[in-house]
């Protein structure tokens, strides 16, 4: 027998029984999450918490904005507290005690296994879960209270996973709930990132008010792959923000597609076809938003000069002149289009008024 086999039977029954309990877990859990979580969470995906951001930036008097990531998360989650927060809602000893020996499974590196004390399974099908859980509690609930309690102005909330992006009205709201949640996060074993956590100003005045200060443009964030600006509808009246992609995506992105070109320089021009137009459309199914159509645009017309530069590298520089290829890779690639709704078109679709 395989050496590997007895050890892979083990970890595929332990995701069939993780699986399981999640299917579980889910439907206890659904009932408590709030509308602001919208990470590993069944029926919500990435857009959606886009969308609620959008309507909020854009519905309420959000004049600045706070940009938070917790740093190292997913392995600094404390056992102890986890497993409290379960039993607030779990009463089978069964379930408690397999979650508890898969958070003690340890790790295995170099051929050493070491045990862990903190954070949950990497690559396990109950993390995306039991994290949730966790932020629930230390953050979710907490932040639900303080807006009730301390907010006096607009405040939004928009969670995923991790990460998280909150709008105030008034600036010492936001100072204040900042300073709050510092020590929040310390009573339970967390902390926030200091390069990716930030306070900006945002909003419909931001521009203004920057430029009288002599500032220059309204600062931007990042949100799940977007970059999110201030700006104005069509007709100038409205405030609206802007959504494009992030540009360290982008380039992490192609340059991807050029690696793989590489690998693939001397496959037929048809199975290259093949594989880029199911790359592009991959793609354009994520970020092909309202608003992105310019990097889109630039997207695609890179992929199409990296696959023209890596034909000729292959030995027909002669034979393969750009008025040849245009068109041949138009015919393979997609098109640029809108792929997803207005945000709020859809945000309204999905939450009635």
């Amino acid at each position: 027998m395989d050496a590997c086999g007895p050890w892979a039977s083990a970890a595929l029954e332990d995701k069939i029984v993780q699986h399981a309990l999640v299917t579980v877990l889910n439907a206890i859990y659904e009932v408590d999450f709030l509308g602001f979580s919208y990470g590993f969470r069944p029926g919500r995906g990435p857009h959606d918490g886009l969308d609620a951001l959008h309507i909020g930036l854009t519905t309420k008097k959000v004049n600045w904005v706070l940009d938070a990531d917790i740093r190292g998360f997913f392995d600094t989650i404390d056992h102890g507290w986890l497993l409290k927060f379960l039993e607030h809602r779990i009463s089978d000893r069964r379930a408690l005690r397999l979650i508890r020996k898969w958070l003690k499974a340890g790790v295995s590196e170099a051929g050493k296994w070491s045990a862990t004390k903190v954070g949950t399974p990497q690559g396990a099908v109950i993390s995306p879960l039991l994290a949730n859980v966790y932020l629930h509690y230390v953050l979710d609930l907490w932040a639900h209270q303080w807006r009730s309690c301390y907010a006096k102005g607009d405040m939004i909330i928009v969670r995923y996973a991790d990460v998280f992006v909150l709008g105030f009205q008034y600036r010492h709201e936001a100072e204040g709930f900042l300073t709050d949640l510092l020590g929040r996060l310390e009573g339970f074993g967390l902390s926030l990132h200091p390069d990716k956590t930030r306070m900006i100003e945002f909003g419909p005045y931001a521009k203004l008010n920057r430029r009288r200060r002599g500032e220059g443009k309204p600062e931007t964030f990042d949100f799940l792959g977007f970059t999110h600006m201030c700006s104005r509808t069509l007709d100038g009246k409205r405030f609206t923000v802007k959504r494009q992609t992030v540009t360290k995506r982008l380039v992490a992105k192609l340059h991807d597609i050029k690696e793989g070109l590489c690998r693939r320089i001397h496959y037929g021009m048809g199975t290259l076809g093949v594989w880029l137009r199911s790359v592009v459309q991959g793609y354009m199914n994520y970020h092909a938003v309202p608003g992105n159509l310019p990097s889109m645009n630039s997207f695609r017309t890179q992929v199409i000069r990296h696959w023209f530069h890596a034909l000729r590298r292959r030995g027909d520089r002669h034979r393969i002149t750009w008025a040849r290829f245009g068109p041949f890779a138009n015919r393979w690639l997609p098109r640029v289009r809108i792929l997803h709704l207005h945000p709020c078109v859809r945000f309204y679709a999905t939450h009635p008024r």
